[in-house]
């Protein structure tokens, strides 16, 4: 585990696990690394050096009152990725991890990249416009602005029930997972996680999708109800050149359990792939 500072001088946390190829994580809003524990154990143990940092505003990192911006994520993590010297990467984003995935392409190219995967992603754009009918009115993202300026904790508590699919007749949930969920949440600031709404809800990653040009694996959940699949996977699948689609019949947006041991045996085949 260590430290950088970006150019603008916020200090980035960031996790460094075995040795060997390296596996890139970024989390989803409004966590942190520790969400991709799981799996940063799982390709470290099996050959690969496993990264993954606080976005800024989160966890461990800085908590800036400017740069929480897409732009500026993806920038974090090129200059994490360039701090490390790593090379031939594969880079894995979750939620809205994967528009930052997704925009550090469209901004830096691939030429440190291999491989890039996306799960349960933003991308191409959550908000309905005329162009995109299937996504999410702009009063349900009004309506998690106000849910964490109202009561924040409150909130979150709320929040990992649908995240993770509890709410679901027949969901067997527990609470060691929503605690977890909530701790996670209670660790970014207030500032960031507010800026970070409009972050993975209104920006549109259409171009930055068109961009890659690595192998790409994109996976989402069928019953995901944060980031519903209509208006994500399958448009982005079209648009990546070289992407595998694959979706979890009955999965979440936070994946456990069952779902989560299957995702893991496609991660690592599609790493060693």
């Amino acid at each position: 585990m260590g430290t950088f500072t970006t150019d603008d001088g916020t200090e980035i946390f960031y996790k460094d696990w075995g040795s060997g190829p390296p596996v890139v994580f970024s989390h989803g809003w409004p966590l942190n690394a520790d969400a991709w524990d799981n799996q940063l154990r799982l390709v470290a143990e099996n050959g690969y050096r496993a990264v993954a940092h606080d976005r800024r505003g989160h966890g461990r990192s800085g908590q800036p009152w400017n740069g929480n911006h897409m732009d500026t994520y993806a920038d974090d993590l090129s200059q994490l990725i360039e701090a490390l010297d790593l090379r031939d990467a594969v880079v894995v984003g979750h939620s809205t991890g994967g528009g930052e995935v997704a925009r550090y392409i469209g901004r830096h190219g691939s030429g440190r990249v291999a491989k890039a995967v996306l799960v349960g992603a933003v991308p191409p754009i959550m908000l309905k416009t005329d162009a995109n009918p299937e996504g999410l009115p702009i009063e349900a993202f009004d309506a998690i602005r106000a849910g964490v300026l109202s009561n924040r904790s409150q909130y979150y508590w709320d929040l990992s029930d649908q995240f993770y699919g509890f709410n679901r007749p027949g969901a067997e949930g527990t609470d060691g997972v929503r605690r977890a969920f909530w701790l996670w949440s209670m660790q970014v600031g207030l500032k960031a996680a507010y800026d970070c709404i409009e972050q993975f809800s209104e920006q549109d990653f259409t171009e930055d999708l068109r961009r890659i040009d690595v192998p790409t694996f994109i996976a989402h959940g069928d019953a995901d109800q944060i980031v519903p699949i209509v208006a994500a996977a399958p448009k982005s699948a079209e648009l990546v050149k070289d992407a595998k689609l694959k979706v979890y019949s009955g999965a979440p947006h936070g994946l456990t359990g069952a779902y989560e041991q299957e995702f893991n045996v496609d991660l690592l085949n599609f790493i060693r792939g």
